[in-house]
């Protein structure tokens, strides 16, 4: 299905709003992958390198890696269900289009296991042997909340208070219990979100793959329908949770994804509505 503007003049008005809107929003998804690098890149300052590996870079900027290969794996539904004529789906194009896709797949499941592994740093902590005071000046970082961090002097440790635990899994780095309670539950809300995700887009594929053999049977269409209300439910939520949290980049961005998400909704019944069109011809 190729994304054509309708005839006439406030139906090809709207059309042409409907597309400018739609590579906006692709666009900011886009500057997002900046923006969650330089924020990882700050936290990751904090977090130490003593066993720096292939998985715990990706720990360290799984959201980066989620976002970059999300906006890579966006623009190719939009390509397949509104750019590329379906006679063109096959052969080379769709082989190279598969083979980038199976690529953003395995980024994006490394990134879900970053982000578990992020949220399994919150899962233990002990109660510090000293007062945090006495470590001022050895390079020690107090965790504020998931992913913020600041460096540890006189004024800080202060401010901490008498009940502060140290992260074993983390390099010099303590917190209040408040905070890493915080932590803890925005580590959770990423996970249970990314795995979400994870879902939509495999629902996404078995759609794709439906229009591609002629169209998804019936039989199926309202099963795949209540599923993916579910899961974009709870994508919602989370980013309502984002915004209540004070997460802005990651209320912004979930939002963004919603939005996209719908613009490829809307692609894939379009899509179908075309070949039942021609079905009936």
């Amino acid at each position: 299905m190729v994304d054509t503007l309708r005839e006439g003049g406030s139906g090809a008005t709207f059309a042409r709003i409907y597309k400018a809107l739609k590579y906006v929003v692709y666009a900011l998804l886009s500057v997002n992958i900046v923006l969650f690098l330089n924020e990882e890149l700050a936290s990751a300052a904090h977090a130490g390198t003593v066993n720096l590996d292939v998985f715990t870079v990706i720990q360290l900027f799984s959201a980066t890696l989620d976002t970059a290969a999300w906006v890579l794996l966006l623009l190719l539904f939009e390509l397949e269900t509104a750019v590329i004529p379906d006679e063109r789906l096959v052969g080379r194009t769709q082989w190279v289009i598969h083979g980038i896709r199976l690529i953003c797949g395995l980024a994006i499941v490394s990134a879900f296991w970053g982000y578990l592994g992020e949220w399994q740093v919150f899962w233990y902590s002990s109660t510090l042997s000293v007062p945090a005071c006495n470590l001022v000046g050895q390079g020690w970082s107090i965790l504020l909340d998931f992913d913020k961090f600041i460096d540890l002097d006189a004024q800080s440790c202060v401010a901490l208070g008498a009940e502060v635990v140290a992260l074993p899994e983390l390099e010099r780095v303590v917190a209040t219990p408040m905070a890493l309670n915080s932590a803890y539950q925005l580590g959770l809300v990423d996970v249970i979100n990314s795995a979400t995700w994870i879902f939509v887009v495999v629902l996404l594929e078995i759609e794709v793959r439906f229009q591609l053999w002629g169209g998804v049977p019936r039989r199926f269409q309202r099963p795949l329908t209540g599923i993916k209300i579910v899961l974009y439910l709870t994508l919602a939520i989370a980013a309502v949770y984002w915004g209540f949290e004070g997460e802005f980049l990651d209320f912004w961005d979930a939002a963004l994804w919603l939005f996209a998400f719908v613009f490829i909704e809307l692609n894939v019944f379009e899509w179908q509505r075309d070949l039942a069109q021609q079905a009936t011809d």
